[in-house]
C-alpha cells in the first residue's frame, strides 16, 4: 500500500509536461508584459544615455539590463501570474523612472541654458560697466557705497577700493548748501530718479563739474534694496559753457555799453550849450549797465567841488557823494583824475571816505580839450563789470569828445554873442618866452596879431629896444621857442614872428577855443594879458587851465564888456570865415612884412622863408586869400553905412 501511495506523487512523464505547459500558459500575460516593459525601459534609456551622455541613464540601463536578464531566467520557474506582479509593478516604476529622468533633464537643460544666457548677460553687462565711461557705483539704502567700477577713479580721484564701504560725501565739494541734498534725498528715497549737476571735489582738491543720475532699486514688493548711480565728469563742457556765457554776458554789457556811448555822441552833436552837454550826457550814462551819473567842477573861490549837473540819484546823495570826494582830495580817484589827466576806475572804495556803506564802482573821467579842463564826469554802476567791459582808453577818448564838444559850443557862442567878459591877467612865470626875452634884452613887447602855422602858434610883435639880431639869438637858445622870423626892422627896434612852443601862455591860450587874446604887453617889469570870453563861458575854466600849466599868471581884473557890431564887423567876419589858416597866415605875414610896400620892404622867398614853406606855396596861399578878400569887397552883399561927417 505504501507502494501505491508513493507511485500516486509520481507524476508520470506525459503528466508532467502537460502541468508545465499550463503553468506558463498561466503566467504568460504578466510575465511578457514586465520582460516587455524591461526592455524598453532599458533601451529607452539607452537611447537617452547616448543623446545625453548622463551616467545616470547608464546607471538605469544597466540596472533595467540586469533585472529583464534575471526575469528571463527565472520565467522558467514561474508557476503563476501572481508571482510576477510585483515585478511588473517595478517595471513599470523602472520606465517611469526613466521617462521622468528625461523630463527631468530636458529641464534641466532649459535652466542651465537660461543660467547661461543670464550669465552671459550678467557677465555683459559687468564688462560693458567695467568699461564704462561714466563713473557707476552701487550703494545700499543708507548711502554706503558697495560696488564702484574703475571709472570711479576718473571722476573723482579715488579708485573702487578706496570708495567701497565709504560715503558719496567723500567728494562733497561744499557748493551745495544743505537743502540741495535734503532735496536731492527726498527725491530717490520716494523711488523716483534724480538727475543733474553737481559740483564735487577730487582727490587733489580740484573742483569738477559732474552729471549725475541716481535712480532706486526695488525688490518685487517695491521696498528700495539700493541705489545706482550714474556720475560723468563734464567739467570741461560746463568751462566752456561758462565761458561762453561769460562771453555772451560781456559782448551784451559791451553792445549796451557801445549803445550809451553811441547816444552821448549823438546828443553831443544836437548840442548847442555847455548845460545842454552836461544833461545828455548825465542822462545817457544813468541808464544800464550803468546807475548815475554827475559832473563836477572845481570852484575858483574856495577850490571846493562843485556839482553841475546829475542824474539817477537825488541831489542830497550826489552832493554827499561830491563832499567825500572833495574831504580828501589827495587821496581820492576825482583828484587823481583831475591832476593826472586820465580815467581812474575804482571797484570798491575806501570806507573812510566814502559816504555810504555800500560803496559802488565807479570811473571817474576827465571832461578836457587840449589840455583845457571842463570838469569831471564820474559814472556810478552796479556791477565792476560795466567798466571791465570797456578799454579805459575809451573812456577817455570819450572825455575829450566832450571836452572839444563844449569847447565848439562856445566858440560858437563867441562868434555869434555881442556881450563878453574882459579878463585881465598879470603875467610872471619866468619860463615864459616872451617874459624871459624882455628881461633878458631889457625891451618891450607888443602883440600884433596872433594866428596858427602848422602845429605851432604864430604870434607876432613888436619889439621895442632890441634888434632884431637880440632877438633872434635869444630865440635861439630858448626852449620854448620853435622859430623866430624879423619880418621888419625900424630905428626903434623891429616886428619879429615867433613860432611859440607849447610852453608859452599865449599857446595856453590858443587851445581854449572860446578865448580870443585881445592884447600882451610885456616889459622887463611886468606883463599884462587881456582875454575877450562869451559873456556865458566860465571864466573858470580858462583860469583853472592856466594856473594848471603856468605858476605866474594871476587874474587881477574882470570887466563885463558889450562888443559894438556894424556892417564893417560883418565884413570882416565874412572874409575871415573864407579864409583857411594858412591863407590867412600868408596874407597877415605878407601885410606885416611890408610885401604890399613899394618898394616891397621883403620879397616873397624872403616870407616864404620866414613860414618855411616854398616860395611858389607861399604865392599860391597868398593870390587865393587876396581873391578871396577882393571877392567879399566887391562881389559881396552890399552894407548901408553912416557916412561920417
Amino acid at each position: 500500500m505504501s507502494h501505491r501511495r508513493t507511485a500516486d506523487y509520481v507524476p508520470r512523464g506525459d503528466d508532467t509536461g502537460r502541468s508545465l505547459s499550463r503553468g506558463w500558459v498561466a503566467v504568460n500575460p504578466v510575465l511578457v508584459l514586465s520582460i516587455l516593459l524591461r526592455l524598453f525601459g532599458t533601451g529607452y534609456s539607452l537611447v537617452l544615455l547616448h543623446r545625453s551622455r548622463d551616467r545616470r541613464f547608464a546607471f538605469l540601463t544597466a540596472m533595467l539590463a540586469l533585472m529583464t536578464t534575471r526575469q528571463l531566467w527565472t520565467a522558467q520557474t514561474t508557476r503563476t501570474g501572481l508571482e510576477e506582479l510585483p515585478g511588473l509593478v517595478v517595471s513599470g516604476l523602472a520606465v517611469l523612472t526613466v521617462f521622468y529622468l528625461s523630463q527631468y533633464l530636458e529641464e534641466e537643460a532649459r535652466v542651465t541654458a537660461s543660467l547661461q544666457r543670464a550669465n552671459e548677460r550678467l557677465r555683459s553687462f559687468r564688462k560693458a560697466v567695467e568699461h564704462a565711461g561714466h563713473a557707476i557705483f552701487l550703494t545700499d539704502p543708507d548711502g554706503t557705497i558697495t560696488y564702484a567700477n574703475p571709472a570711479i577713479e576718473d571722476v573723482t580721484g579715488y579708485s573702487p577700493a578706496e570708495v567701497v564701504d565709504e560715503n558719496p560725501r567723500l567728494w562733497k565739494s561744499g557748493e551745495h548748501d544743505a537743502d540741495f541734498y535734503d532735496r536731492l534725498w527726498d527725491e530717490i528715497t520716494s523711488g523716483n530718479v534724480w538727475d543733474g549737476e553737481i559740483i564735487n571735489e577730487r582727490k587733489d582738491g580740484e573742483q569738477c563739474w559732474v552729471d549725475m543720475t541716481i535712480a532706486p532699486i526695488t525688490d518685487d514688493a517695491g521696498d528700495i534694496e539700493r541705489y545706482v548711480a550714474v556720475d560723468t565728469d563734464v567739467t570741461d563742457r560746463k568751462r566752456r559753457e561758462l565761458r561762453i556765457r561769460e562771453q555772451n554776458e560781456a559782448l551784451t554789457l559791451l553792445n549796451n555799453t557801445n549803445e550809451v556811448l553811441r547816444d552821448v555822441n549823438r546828443h553831443l552833436v544836437g548840442a548847442t550849450t555847455q548845460a545842454e552837454i552836461e544833461r545828455a550826457v548825465c542822462e545817457t550814462f544813468a541808464s544800464d549797465p550803468f546807475s548815475c551819473a554827475w559832473i563836477g567842477g572845481m570852484n575858483m573861490v574856495n577850490e571846493s567841488l562843485d556839482v553841475r549837473d546829475w542824474e539817477g540819484t537825488d541831489e542830497g546823495s550826489v552832493r554827499e557823494l561830491a563832499a567825500a570826494f572833495d574831504e580828501t582830495p589827495e587821496t581820492t580817484p576825482l583828484d587823481r583824475a583831475r591832476h593826472e589827466g586820465r580815467v581812474v576806475t575804482a571797484t570798491d572804495a575806501d570806507a573812510d571816505w566814502y559816504p555810504t556803506d555800500e560803496p559802488s564802482p565807479f570811473a571817474v573821467i576827465p571832461l578836457a580839450h587840449r589840455g583845457v579842463s571842463y570838469g569831471t564826469l564820474v559814472v556810478h554802476a552796479p556791477d565792476a563789470e560795466a567798466f571791465e567791459a570797456v578799454e579805459t582808453g575809451v573812456l577817455a577818448e570819450l572825455g575829450e569828445t566832450i571836452g572839444y564838444a563844449i569847447n565848439a559850443t562856445e566858440s560858437r557862442q563867441a562868434l555869434v554873442s555881442d556881450a563878453f567878459t574882459e579878463l585881465e591877467f598879470r603875467v610872471t612865470d619866468a619860463d615864459d618866452p616872451l617874459v624871459a626875452l624882455a628881461a633878458r634884452r631889457d625891451c618891450d613887447l607888443e602883440l600884433q596879431r596872433v594866428s596858427t602855422g602848422g602845429d605851432d602858434l604864430v604870434a607876432y610883435f613888436s619889439i621895442t629896444g632890441a634888434s632884431g639880431d637880440e632877438v633872434t639869438a635869444f630865440a635861439a637858445q630858448a626852449d620854448r621857442l620853435a622859430d623866430a622870423e624879423v619880418v621888419r626892422a625900424h630905428d626903434e627896434g623891429c616886428v619879429v614872428r615867433f613860432d611859440l612852443g607849447d610852453g608859452a601862455v599865449l599857446s595856453t591860450l590858443a587851445t581854449h577855443g572860446t578865448a580870443a587874446i585881445r592884447s600882451l604887453s610885456v616889459s622887463p617889469s611886468d606883463a599884462r594879458l587881456c582875454v575877450d570870453l562869451p559873456s556865458d563861458a566860465n571864466p573858470r575854466v580858462l583860469v583853472e587851465a592856466l594856473r594848471r600849466r603856468h605858476d605866474g599868471v594871476d587874474l587881477v581884473a574882470r570887466r563885463e564888456r558889450e562888443r559894438p557890431r556894424d556892417g564893417r564887423d560883418t565884413l570882416l567876419d565874412s572874409i575871415d570865415e573864407s579864409l583857411t589858416d594858412r591863407q590867412r597866415e600868408a596874407l597877415r605875414t605878407a601885410h606885416t612884412a611890408g610885401f604890399f610896400a613899394w618898394p616891397r620892404d621883403s620879397s616873397g622867398e624872403e616870407i616864404a622863408s620866414m613860414m618855411d614853406i616854398t616860395q611858389s606855396t607861399f604865392l599860391q596861399h597868398l593870390r587865393a586869400a587876396e581873391r578871396k578878400v577882393f571877392d567879399e569887397l566887391l562881389d559881396g552883399p552890399r552894407v548901408a553905412t553912416t557916412p561920417s561927417a
